[in-house]
């Protein structure tokens, strides 16, 4: 394949020489300055090393002056001063895994890796120059333009890094376009993950949607529901607090205040930004602050708190900045709180403090470092000078602090996952590796997806957004030193786990710190949210028949029909069923009157039996006054079917059993009135006459001509409009109310009509006889029955349409015993009395008019005198 056109680096790389002279000059001066060791190390020389594949590193060796990259009007190399032991130790590890897999037998055996490592000094602009170098072609410096990069061989296959999201978009859209993999130990951004803009990213560390889930549930674990929450003004920070400004609504956390830490750049108004925001945070009274920031924008943010000497917090630190030697190390930083965070677990490399001792005593080796230089040398060191010269001036001591970093064991990691997908793009086996054609970095890529692979101990596996799913430590920043240390207090694996027991709290006698807009509401209360924020309400009591179901509701839930519930209620109870029940008082006193009416009927239905042939009773009727002895106590007894839990059967038994009784009693009574009337009222032939008609079989006809025409009505009743049985749920408040419902209150009336008609016509017929002298006044005792029949019924309808559902059988059983007890009172006992106390009355001429000076002439006309009511 030929290229259409060739573009060289050689103008670029000689600018970048032009600025080497003065970085050396500074460098001699910070090694006498700051370290005062002896002659310097080789250690940069071995941060290259040959191999039949040579994977690529970008780590953050040194970090480049603000100064010089805000004043950049050349497209020159900025000067990288200041060291960073993590980031040499990063190297390191990465060297040391490329040399285990070179000494094992089992993983790509036969083959030998090489590596080639850069500094980023942790900016894009620097990070670019070695990602063209991985690019160029093998063996050369050009990058040249092809219609087709299939068969194109660069100089590495894989790319290690960089550690940080910001350096990651960049590259990682440049390398996506030629399709090589990049593995990266620290980049955890979720725009990462998408597949259509980077095809060919991985990473050994969870994205950093795992983490903020992580903060979420540890900001609801301790019941912080007002909080600020703070990112960098980069990508990393704002798609970060995008992130977890879903998660904190999802879990009903409100933010009180959002804002982003400017990065420091050279002619900046960084000051006053960092103050403005420091200011809103202090405002919103929030005791808890999310800082999810890169290393150098918490610094800044840091610096202006402490020197302001601000409100002490509880800060949740995100993983870029809680083992951060540049915020870790800042003076006063004790004086800033409680630092919570979460940090990947990984496994733990035994060896690698052992190997950077090695190392280190190498490169202090002159012979060692002399050949290693003949060995080793780049095509691009006339380009890019020495790649870390900060690092031949360090001792072991200056990068101790770091050897148990957590993310030495995610740069391991990616070089074995690379190193297991070459093995199987290669189909290595126990012999060795088939002899092929170079594999090109998209064939490599092809077995990256999905790929399970063993580091450390551990198995892990990328999924198919190229991420690992690893545990977090809990870590609680705890000050012994100038310098704290980080403590295990918790766990995350998909859900949280906390010690408690081993925080310390910066508030006093260690107190949890409480951030929260609004009190907690008591049980029984719901919020009633006031303004924006959801965690901002007030309290409102839930009134009854509806109970608070859970801390975070916003109103209260209404209980189920067959529930009720007291004011302020955290749960709904079953409903009691009402009805009128046997053991209630007023039920008791009832059933004491039934037993006194009923034995009242039974008394006097045996007493005319016993005297069934005497005149007082013939006078009354004779068997007919039996048989409404007999209906009374019917109408007693269907007084029991008002009480108890109210049934179908009992709802339509309650009407007919009671009135169809009544109506037999009273239709007796309508043929004595009737009696009387014709023997007072008319001439005695038309009497005679008459009266043979009122007595007999005659009179059982009317008897049953009465109750057939009660039973048509009770029928229709039943038929047209049935009482049925109702369950109602509100007419109490915590009882269900059971009762027989009347359908319409016509048909009720109308099966009273019957008796009422009968009762209107006995009265009518008896009020204005006159009595005779000498003779039982038979017409005053159907009169006073008729009026205690009036009195209890009328009583009876204005009282049934007032009283509470629960008691109208109550109101029902009480007017027929009363109605019962008038009668009895009124027609029957009198004549009791007299069977009992006075027998001597009990005699023809008395009762029936049979003795001399009885007879009238009333064909003449004489209208007799009128006798005294006795």
């Amino acid at each position: 394949m030929r290229p259409h056109s060739a573009a060289t680096l050689l103008c670029l790389l000689e600018a970048a020489s032009a600025m080497l002279r003065p970085a050396v000059l500074g460098l001699s001066l910070w090694a006498l300055l700051h370290l005062g060791t002896g002659a310097p190390l080789c250690l940069s020389q071995q941060l290259r090393m040959k191999g039949d594949y040579v994977l690529g590193g970008l780590f953050p060796l040194g970090e480049a002056e603000e100064a010089g990259l805000g004043s950049r009007t050349r497209p020159s190399s900025p000067v990288c001063t200041r060291f960073s032991s993590n980031g040499l130790l990063w190297a390191l590890a990465m060297k040391m895994a490329v040399e285990e897999i070179n000494n094992r037998s089992d993983l790509l055996p036969g083959l030998r890796l090489g590596h080639d490592l850069f500094d980023t000094c942790s900016e894009p602009v620097v990070a670019m120059k070695p990602s063209l170098m991985f690019l160029a072609k093998a063996d050369s410096r050009n990058i040249a333009a092809y219609c087709n990069y299939t068969q194109y061989q660069p100089r590495v296959l894989a790319v290690i890094g960089p550690h940080s999201s910001e350096l990651a978009v960049v590259t990682g859209k440049f390398f996506g376009f030629f399709l090589m993999p990049q593995v990266s130990y620290g980049a955890s951004m979720e725009l990462l993950s998408a597949r259509e803009t980077f095809p060919s990213f991985f990473r050994t560390v969870p994205s950093d949607r795992v983490q903020l889930t992580a903060a979420a549930e540890l900001l609801q674990e301790f019941g912080w529901n007002w909080v600020a929450a703070l990112g960098s003004d980069d990508e990393y920070g704002r798609q970060g607090l995008s992130i977890f400004s879903a998660l904190a609504a999802a879990r009903g956390i409100c933010i009180a205040h959002e804002g982003l830490v400017p990065l420091p750049r050279a002619n900046s108004p960084l000051l006053g930004k960092v103050q403005e925001v420091l200011h809103q945070v202090n405002q919103s009274s929030v005791q808890v602050v999310l800082l999810f920031a890169s290393a150098r924008a918490a610094h800044a943010l840091f610096s202006y708190s402490i020197s302001s000497k601000l409100s002490r917090k509880v800060w949740v630190a995100s993983e870029a900045w809680l083992t951060s030697d540049l915020v870790m190390g800042l003076p006063g930083m004790a004086q800033v709180g409680t630092v919570l965070g979460f940090l990947q677990r990984g496994a733990q490399l035994h060896k690698f403090s052992q190997y950077v001792k090695t190392r280190l005593a190498l490169a202090a080796d002159p012979v060692f470092c002399a050949t290693l230089g003949e060995r080793e040398q780049g095509l691009e060191e006339d380009v890019v000078g020495r790649r870390c010269p900060q690092c031949d001036c360090i001792t072991l001591q200056n990068v101790s602090a770091g050897l148990n970093h957590h993310q030495t064991f995610s740069v391991y990691a990616a070089v074995y996952s690379v190193a297991q997908a070459l093995h199987n793009t290669l189909q290595c086996n126990a012999s060795g590796c088939p002899v092929q054609d170079p594999v090109k970095p998209w064939q490599l890529l092809d077995n990256m997806y999905n790929l399970t692979f063993h580091a450390g101990g551990l198995t892990l596996r990328f999924n198919s957004n190229g991420n690992v799913d690893m545990e977090y430590d809990l870590k609680l920043w705890v000050w012994q030193g100038p310098v704290p240390e980080l403590h295990d207090v918790g766990r995350f694996n998909g859900s949280l786990w906390i010690d408690s027991l081993k925080i310390r709290w910066h508030t006093s006698n260690n107190q949890k710190p409480v951030s929260q807009c609004s009190r907690q509401c008591q049980e029984g209360q719901v919020r009633r949210v006031k303004g924006f924020h959801s965690c901002c309400y007030d309290c409102v009591d839930c009134k009854a028949g509806s109970y608070r179901k859970s801390p975070d509701d916003l109103a209260c839930t209404f209980c189920s029909q067959d529930e009720w519930s007291p004011e302020r209620s955290t749960r709904c109870f079953r409903r009691r069923l009402r009805f009128l029940a046997w053991g209630e008082p007023a039920v008791l006193l009832l059933l004491l009157l039934f037993g006194l009416a009923l034995g009242l009927v039974l008394a006097a239905l045996g007493l005319f039996i016993r005297h069934r042939d005497s005149p007082l009773v013939q006078a009354s009727g004779g068997l007919l006054a039996c048989f409404s002895l007999v209906c009374l106590g019917l109408v007693c007894i269907s007084v029991l079917l008002f009480p108890g839990q109210p049934s179908p059967a009992r709802c339509l038994a309650q009407q007919p059993s009671s009135h169809l009784p009544l109506t037999g009693c009273l239709s007796t009574f309508i043929l004595q009135a009737a009696e009387i009337f014709v023997e007072s009222e008319l001439p005695l032939s038309w009497a005679d006459r008459l009266s043979g008609c009122l007595r007999g079989p005659w009179a059982w006809l009317v008897v049953l001509l009465a109750m057939l025409v009660e039973a048509a009505l009770c029928a229709w009743y039943l038929v047209a409009f049935p009482p049925e049985v109702v369950m109602d749920w509100r007419m109490l408040p915590t009882e269900a109310l059971v009762h027989c419902r009347a359908r319409s209150w016509v048909s009720f009336g109308l099966v009273h009509a019957t008796n009422a008609t009968l009762a209107f016509l006995c009265f009518l017929g008896t009020f204005l006889v006159q009595s005779r002298p000498g003779r039982y006044n038979r017409a005053r005792g159907l009169t006073f029955a008729m009026l205690a029949y009036f009195i209890t019924w009328v009583s009876f309808v204005p009282l049934l349409a007032n009283v509470q559902v629960v008691l109208r059988p109550a109101v029902q059983m009480g007017a027929l015993l009363l109605c019962v007890l008038g009668i009895l009172a009124a027609f029957h006992l009198p004549r009791c009395y007299l069977l009992v106390r006075q027998p001597e009355l009990n005699t023809p001429e008395f009762f029936l008019g049979r003795g001399p000076g009885d007879a009238r002439d009333r064909n003449d006309g004489d209208t007799g005198n009128q006798g005294k009511h006795e």
